[in-house]
Protein backbone atom coordinates (compact mmCIF):
# COMPACT_ATOMS: atom_id res chain seq x y z
CA UNK A 1 0.00 0.00 0.00
CA UNK A 2 2.18 3.01 -1.08
CA UNK A 3 -1.10 5.32 -0.91
CA UNK A 4 -2.70 5.63 2.30
CA UNK A 5 -6.41 5.95 1.52
CA UNK A 6 -7.85 9.28 2.03
CA UNK A 7 -9.40 10.16 5.17
CA UNK A 8 -7.21 7.25 7.00
CA UNK A 9 -4.90 9.44 8.91
CA UNK A 10 -6.03 11.36 11.52
CA UNK A 11 -5.48 15.23 10.70
CA UNK A 12 -2.84 16.40 13.20
CA UNK A 13 -0.63 13.67 11.72
CA UNK A 14 -1.33 14.41 7.84
CA UNK A 15 -0.67 17.78 8.86
CA UNK A 16 3.29 16.56 9.98
CA UNK A 17 3.71 14.83 6.97
CA UNK A 18 3.00 17.90 5.12
CA UNK A 19 5.29 20.15 7.38
CA UNK A 20 7.57 17.63 6.46
CA UNK A 21 7.00 17.56 2.88
CA UNK A 22 7.02 21.11 1.54
CA UNK A 23 10.67 22.43 2.35
CA UNK A 24 11.33 18.66 0.34
CA UNK A 25 9.43 19.81 -2.54
CA UNK A 26 10.56 23.50 -2.42
CA UNK A 27 13.79 22.55 -2.80
CA UNK A 28 13.09 19.62 -5.30
CA UNK A 29 11.80 22.19 -7.40
CA UNK A 30 14.77 24.58 -7.62
CA UNK A 31 16.81 21.86 -8.11
CA UNK A 32 14.44 20.92 -11.40
CA UNK A 33 14.96 24.44 -12.37
CA UNK A 34 18.90 24.66 -12.27
CA UNK A 35 18.89 21.09 -14.53
CA UNK A 36 16.75 22.20 -17.23
CA UNK A 37 18.29 25.30 -17.30
CA UNK A 38 21.48 23.74 -17.79
CA UNK A 39 20.47 21.53 -20.35
CA UNK A 40 17.04 21.15 -21.76
CA UNK A 41 17.81 17.25 -23.44
CA UNK A 42 17.27 16.05 -19.62
CA UNK A 43 13.67 16.78 -20.94
CA UNK A 44 13.19 13.40 -22.17
CA UNK A 45 14.67 11.33 -19.79
CA UNK A 46 12.87 13.18 -17.15
CA UNK A 47 9.77 12.44 -19.13
CA UNK A 48 10.15 8.74 -19.34
CA UNK A 49 11.07 8.20 -15.39
CA UNK A 50 8.25 10.13 -14.40
CA UNK A 51 6.30 7.49 -16.86
CA UNK A 52 7.52 4.51 -15.00
CA UNK A 53 7.05 6.30 -11.40
CA UNK A 54 2.98 6.78 -12.31
CA UNK A 55 2.50 3.43 -14.60
CA UNK A 56 4.29 1.12 -11.74
CA UNK A 57 3.27 3.13 -8.83
CA UNK A 58 -0.64 3.16 -10.44
CA UNK A 59 -0.46 -1.04 -10.61
CA UNK A 60 -2.51 -2.25 -7.59
CA UNK A 61 -1.19 -5.82 -7.18
CA UNK A 62 -3.26 -8.24 -4.64
CA UNK A 63 -1.00 -9.45 -1.64
CA UNK A 64 -1.83 -12.55 0.56
CA UNK A 65 -2.38 -11.03 3.07
CA UNK A 66 -5.42 -9.52 1.75
CA UNK A 67 -3.85 -5.45 1.65
CA UNK A 68 -2.59 -4.70 -1.76
CA UNK A 69 0.92 -3.63 -3.48
CA UNK A 70 2.59 -1.03 -5.90
CA UNK A 71 5.90 -1.32 -7.17
CA UNK A 72 7.14 2.20 -6.85
CA UNK A 73 9.28 3.09 -10.23
CA UNK A 74 11.15 5.79 -7.59
CA UNK A 75 15.08 4.40 -8.21
CA UNK A 76 15.63 5.26 -11.75
CA UNK A 77 14.75 9.17 -11.61
CA UNK A 78 16.67 9.14 -8.30
CA UNK A 79 19.76 7.77 -9.88
CA UNK A 80 19.35 10.10 -12.73
CA UNK A 81 18.45 13.25 -11.34
CA UNK A 82 18.52 12.56 -7.56
CA UNK A 83 16.80 12.17 -4.76
CA UNK A 84 14.84 15.91 -4.50
CA UNK A 85 13.84 15.99 -7.99
CA UNK A 86 12.48 12.69 -7.48
CA UNK A 87 10.09 14.07 -4.64
CA UNK A 88 8.92 16.49 -7.04
CA UNK A 89 8.06 13.97 -9.87
CA UNK A 90 6.22 11.47 -7.24
CA UNK A 91 4.42 14.40 -5.90
CA UNK A 92 2.67 15.13 -9.33
CA UNK A 93 2.36 11.71 -9.77
CA UNK A 94 0.31 11.11 -6.85
CA UNK A 95 -1.43 14.23 -7.31
CA UNK A 96 -2.60 12.79 -10.60
CA UNK A 97 -3.43 9.25 -9.20
CA UNK A 98 -5.71 10.69 -6.34
CA UNK A 99 -7.41 12.76 -8.70
CA UNK A 100 -8.10 10.54 -11.60
CA UNK A 101 -7.35 7.13 -10.32
CA UNK A 102 -8.44 6.96 -6.52
CA UNK A 103 -5.36 6.10 -5.08
CA UNK A 104 -4.46 7.70 -2.39
CA UNK A 105 -6.06 10.97 -1.50
CA UNK A 106 -5.58 14.76 -0.64
CA UNK A 107 -5.61 14.85 2.81
CA UNK A 108 -2.96 11.84 2.85
CA UNK A 109 -0.84 13.10 -0.05
CA UNK A 110 2.06 14.42 2.13
CA UNK A 111 2.34 11.02 4.02
CA UNK A 112 2.21 9.65 0.45
CA UNK A 113 4.71 12.03 -0.78
CA UNK A 114 7.22 11.32 2.19
CA UNK A 115 7.00 7.38 2.15
CA UNK A 116 7.10 7.38 -1.70
CA UNK A 117 8.88 10.63 -2.81
CA UNK A 118 11.11 11.46 -0.40
CA UNK A 119 11.82 8.41 1.96
CA UNK A 120 12.67 5.83 -0.39
CA UNK A 121 14.30 7.76 -2.77
CA UNK A 122 17.18 9.12 -0.22
CA UNK A 123 17.24 5.61 0.43
CA UNK A 124 18.22 4.16 -2.73
CA UNK A 125 20.36 7.66 -3.44
CA UNK A 126 22.55 6.84 -0.66
CA UNK A 127 23.21 3.15 -2.17
CA UNK A 128 23.81 4.59 -5.34
CA UNK A 129 26.15 7.18 -3.77
CA UNK A 130 28.56 4.46 -2.13
CA UNK A 131 28.32 1.99 -4.55
CA UNK A 132 28.39 4.61 -7.82
CA UNK A 133 32.06 4.23 -8.00
CA UNK A 134 33.13 1.35 -7.33
CA UNK A 135 33.93 -1.66 -9.24
CA UNK A 136 30.60 -3.25 -9.15
CA UNK A 137 28.71 -3.93 -11.99
CA UNK A 138 26.59 -0.76 -13.14
CA UNK A 139 23.14 -2.80 -13.77
CA UNK A 140 23.46 -4.31 -10.40
CA UNK A 141 23.99 -1.29 -8.97
CA UNK A 142 21.03 0.26 -10.71
CA UNK A 143 19.06 -3.00 -9.46
CA UNK A 144 19.93 -2.63 -5.27
CA UNK A 145 18.69 0.91 -5.97
CA UNK A 146 15.56 0.34 -7.33
CA UNK A 147 14.62 -2.58 -5.56
CA UNK A 148 15.98 -0.84 -1.67
CA UNK A 149 13.88 2.59 -2.45
CA UNK A 150 10.86 0.48 -3.07
CA UNK A 151 11.34 -1.70 -0.24
CA UNK A 152 11.93 1.58 2.13
CA UNK A 153 8.83 3.18 1.00
CA UNK A 154 6.87 0.58 2.64
CA UNK A 155 8.97 0.77 5.76
CA UNK A 156 7.68 4.38 6.23
CA UNK A 157 4.37 3.81 5.24
CA UNK A 158 4.29 0.85 7.78
CA UNK A 159 5.52 3.49 10.11
CA UNK A 160 3.43 6.06 9.29
CA UNK A 161 0.67 3.82 10.04
CA UNK A 162 2.27 2.74 12.76
CA UNK A 163 2.64 6.29 14.44
CA UNK A 164 -1.33 7.10 13.71
CA UNK A 165 -2.29 3.66 15.05
CA UNK A 166 -0.34 2.28 17.88
CA UNK A 167 -0.96 -1.13 19.44
CA UNK A 168 -2.73 -0.87 22.66
CA UNK A 169 0.10 -3.83 23.73
CA UNK A 170 3.61 -2.93 22.48
CA UNK A 171 2.75 0.71 21.40
CA UNK A 172 4.62 2.21 18.05
CA UNK A 173 6.99 -0.92 17.38
CA UNK A 174 4.09 -3.46 17.74
CA UNK A 175 2.31 -1.55 15.08
CA UNK A 176 5.14 -1.01 13.03
CA UNK A 177 5.71 -4.73 13.36
CA UNK A 178 2.07 -5.65 12.49
CA UNK A 179 1.95 -3.17 9.25
CA UNK A 180 5.39 -4.46 8.39
CA UNK A 181 3.95 -8.43 8.17
CA UNK A 182 1.25 -7.39 6.21
CA UNK A 183 3.07 -5.53 3.23
CA UNK A 184 6.39 -7.68 3.09
CA UNK A 185 5.19 -10.92 2.04
CA UNK A 186 4.38 -9.06 -1.05
CA UNK A 187 6.53 -6.36 -1.18
CA UNK A 188 9.86 -8.31 -1.22
CA UNK A 189 9.47 -9.81 -4.14
CA UNK A 190 7.89 -7.40 -5.92
CA UNK A 191 11.05 -4.96 -4.98
CA UNK A 192 13.13 -7.83 -6.16
CA UNK A 193 11.12 -7.82 -10.09
CA UNK A 194 10.52 -3.66 -9.84
CA UNK A 195 14.58 -3.79 -9.41
CA UNK A 196 14.85 -5.78 -12.57
CA UNK A 197 12.81 -4.36 -14.98
CA UNK A 198 14.15 -1.06 -13.98
CA UNK A 199 17.92 -2.26 -14.65
CA UNK A 200 16.32 -3.79 -18.14
CA UNK A 201 15.28 -0.29 -18.67
CA UNK A 202 18.56 1.78 -17.66
CA UNK A 203 20.48 -0.78 -19.79
CA UNK A 204 18.04 0.22 -23.10
CA UNK A 205 18.60 4.09 -22.34
CA UNK A 206 22.29 3.94 -21.72
CA UNK A 207 22.26 1.78 -25.35
CA UNK A 208 20.04 4.18 -27.13
CA UNK A 209 20.51 7.53 -25.80
CA UNK A 210 23.92 7.41 -23.65
CA UNK A 211 24.90 11.54 -24.35
CA UNK A 212 22.31 12.48 -21.78
CA UNK A 213 23.60 9.82 -19.37
CA UNK A 214 27.19 11.42 -19.58
CA UNK A 215 26.06 14.62 -19.29
CA UNK A 216 24.65 14.18 -15.81
CA UNK A 217 27.24 12.39 -14.92
CA UNK A 218 24.75 9.49 -13.68
CA UNK A 219 27.90 7.22 -13.78
CA UNK A 220 31.47 7.91 -14.44
CA UNK A 221 32.08 7.73 -18.35
CA UNK A 222 34.75 4.71 -18.34
CA UNK A 223 31.60 2.24 -16.94
CA UNK A 224 28.98 3.42 -19.59
CA UNK A 225 31.31 3.12 -22.23
CA UNK A 226 32.61 -0.24 -20.84
CA UNK A 227 28.84 -1.37 -20.71
CA UNK A 228 28.29 0.08 -24.46
CA UNK A 229 31.43 -2.67 -25.48
CA UNK A 230 33.10 0.73 -26.01
CA UNK A 231 37.61 0.64 -25.80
Amino acid sequence: MVHIMEGFLPWQWCVVWWIIALPCLVFGIYQLKKVLEKDREALPLLGVTGGFIFILSSLKLPSVTGSCSHPTGTGLSTICFGPWITSVICAIVLLFQSLFLAHGGLSVLGANIVSMGIVGPLAGYAVYRALRNTRINMYLTVFMVCALADLFTYFTTSFELALAYPAEVGGVMSSFALFMGIFAITQVPLAIVEGVVLALVFKYIVKLKPDIILQLKVFPEEKIRAARGET
